[in-house]
Parts: structure tokens; C-alpha cells; sequence
């Protein structure tokens, strides 16, 4: 494999640094004042099993090795008192991950929920969920009669998942609404 030299990062792009998977989040190029200095290549970089942001400058002339990880198709399965378990739709290979890995992300899974799997070195460490997902409403705080979707009033509810979110009042139990996973609200009904 190819060595990229600090001088040629570039955001998204995966590397290796001292052994630790990372995505380059922000590169500047900075240039010193004194004859002679070498430039310097400043970086934000995303850990890719942990999430952690962290600064780090480099020399133009340090090299690192592109890492090994893909985005696969993937199904969610279940859950038990093992964990979450998924399914690698290329390879039909079942993977897990417990509850403290999927953290509030649980919220959103339903079985059968297709998603990505970002694997490194061949082993799944973590889980991109779609934009949206249809959840079912299993209770809503009260249904008053007359309401209408202008009026921009909304009330608690609680989806099949144990999720609770605000929707608008005309919304009934047994609907099923669309959820953004990135905001954790009501984004219509499905």
C-alpha cells in the first residue's frame, strides 16, 4: 500500500496515525516566516472507533499509510441480553455490538432496518444509520378533537422503540411517522 505524504491530506480522506485509524475532518497548510523552516500541515482529525476530535500538526515530509475501511450494507436483526446484533448484506457474516457501542442510537432500530456498517480491517466498529427511519406511535399524550396541522401545537409521544418525541396534535396512536436521526424529531407521517 501507497504511503501519502502529509502534504497531500485531504478531507474524508482515512489514515493511519501512530496505529489509530483517523479521517481527516480539516487540513490548513501553514507556512513560517523564517528562511529555512519547513512547512507545517495542521489537521483535525476524527478517530475512527471513538469519535474523538483532536488537533494534530505534522511535518510536510511525514508519510502515513491509508487505512483499511469500508462502508458496507447492512441489516439490523435484533436485540437480547447479549447486545444488538446485525447482518453484513454482501457477506451474510453476523456481527454485535452491546449496548454501551450503539449508545442512544438504539432508539431508532427496528428489526430489519437497512443501514451502513464501517468496517476496519475487516471487523465492523461502528454503524451509519439512514437520514430517516418509520417508527409506529404506540401512545400520544391525549388526542384533542378540532386540531388542525397549522396551529404549530404538539404533544409528547412515544414510539414503538421507547423513543419519545413531539408531534403534532392530529397525530393519532398506531400511526407511523418518519424520525431524522440526526435530530431525533418528527419529520411527517410515512
Amino acid at each position: 500500500m501507497a504511503l501519502i505524504g502529509a502534504n497531500e491530506l485531504k478531507r474524508k480522506l482515512a489514515i493511519e496515525v501512530e496505529g489509530q485509524p483517523y479521517t481527516v475532518v480539516e487540513v490548513m497548510f501553514a507556512s513560517p516566516s523564517a528562511r529555512g523552516a519547513s512547512t507545517m500541515v495542521r489537521t483535525k482529525l476524527r478517530h475512527l472507533l471513538n469519535g474523538s476530535v483532536q488537533e494534530k500538526s505534522f511535518k510536510t515530509s511525514e508519510k502515513f499509510s491509508e487505512c483499511d475501511v469500508e462502508l458496507t450494507p447492512a441489516s439490523f436483526l435484533y436485540a437480547d441480553g447479549e447486545g444488538f446484533h446485525f447482518m453484513d448484506e454482501s457477506t451474510y457474516d453476523q456481527f454485535t455490538f452491546d449496548a454501551e457501542q450503539i449508545g442512544d442510537d438504539r432508539y431508532y432500530l427496528k428489526d430489519g432496518l437497512s443501514l451502513q456498517a464501517l468496517k476496519y480491517n475487516g471487523e465492523a466498529v461502528s454503524l451509519q444509520l439512514p437520514q430517516f427511519v418509520e417508527l409506529t406511535i404506540t401512545e400520544t399524550g391525549g388526542n384533542a378533537s378540532g386540531n388542525s396541522a397549522s396551529g404549530g401545537a404538539t404533544k409528547q409521544a412515544t414510539l414503538e422503540t421507547g423513543l419519545e418525541i413531539r408531534v403534532p396534535l392530529f397525530i393519532k396512536d398506531g400511526e407511523v411517522v418518519r424520525v431524522s436521526t440526526v435530530t431525533g424529531e418528527f419529520d411527517g407521517r410515512a
